[in-house]
């Protein structure tokens, strides 16, 4: 007799992936309309926000904090220069690392991108708690993966 098996695991609804998956697609579709004037993309802007608060690192220390390999970065970064953003100069204590560093250009976007936090969050309906709650319960599925 053959054992019937369950494929209740199957069920998109019991996926947790999927939510999480849905949710940040839909989170980067916030950002566009306010990241599309200013002619950059969602991973740009995240590479910004890493840069605006330390500038001059390394293409894998840029990895690192944004969780991303070389392979998906460096085309990021090469855009970013070439459109002006950031320049990537070749370190003096080490010619195989790529050091990024903001422009003139790069800086001068922080102004400009200054409210979008707060224009994106007040789109969400969490309360301070809640977004608290939600952030670390997120890191906690990021450091355990």
């Amino acid at each position: 007799m053959t054992e019937k098996r369950s494929y209740d695991a199957l069920k998109l609804s019991r996926q947790l992936c999927f939510p999480l998956y849905a949710a940040a697609r839909k989170t980067v579709a916030l950002y566009t309309p306010y990241l599309k004037p200013l002619g950059i993309t969602y991973t740009q802007y995240l590479v910004f926000l890493v840069l605006w608060e330390t500038d001059g690192l390394s293409v894998g220390e840029l990895g690192e904090k944004l969780r991303l390999d070389t392979g998906t970065l460096t085309p990021v970064l090469k855009r970013m220069a070439d459109q002006g953003f950031v320049s990537r100069v070749r370190s003096r204590g080490d010619e195989r690392v790529v050091l990024v560093e903001l422009t003139k250009k790069g800086w001068a976007l922080q102004e400009t991108a200054r409210d979008i936090p707060h224009r994106v969050g007040a789109c969400l309906p969490f309360s301070e708690e809640e977004v608290k709650t939600l952030y670390g319960l997120l890191y906690r599925v990021i450091e355990s993966l």
